[in-house]
């Protein structure tokens, strides 16, 4: 990847809005060389529960589809291929009972903390919280 600049994402939110967007800002930046982290805590665990998804307003992605705008399951797809890191926080798995088991298999990530994100937003890269 070029440069260190880049995006980390904070996906917090249990709303499929939320999560969507977060996985699109990930594809765009991993689409133009840049790297992206996308670190899913409390709510937006949620998003790595499916498929489908048990996301607040999750009908959303049928439309989406239609309108021929990018579903979950696409961008999702593409941050994996294209090399997004995925992190899991473990103090989001711990506050709702989950474990790492009770995720997508199809997502690498990794369960870690929120120490971790902030060594993996380097100078130059963008944080969002969503």
């Amino acid at each position: 990847m070029s440069g260190s600049e880049g995006l980390s994402v904070i996906v917090r939110s249990g709303d499929y809005g939320s999560a969507h967007y977060a996985l699109a800002l990930a594809a765009a930046a991993l689409a133009v060389n840049k790297p992206a982290v996308l670190f899913f805590t409390m709510g937006g665990l949620r998003a790595l529960q499916g498929p489908p998804a048990p996301l607040d307003g999750w009908d959303k992605d049928a439309d989406h589809r239609q309108r021929g705008v990018g579903d979950f399951e696409t961008l999702l797809a593409a941050c994996v291929e294209l090399g997004a890191r995925f992190i899991v926080c473990d103090m989001g798995l711990r506050s709702l009972g989950l474990a790492a088991g009770d995720l997508r298999s199809d997502v690498p990530f990794t369960v870690a903390g929120i120490v971790t994100l902030l060594e993996e937003t380097r100078p130059g890269m963008h944080l969002v919280a969503l």
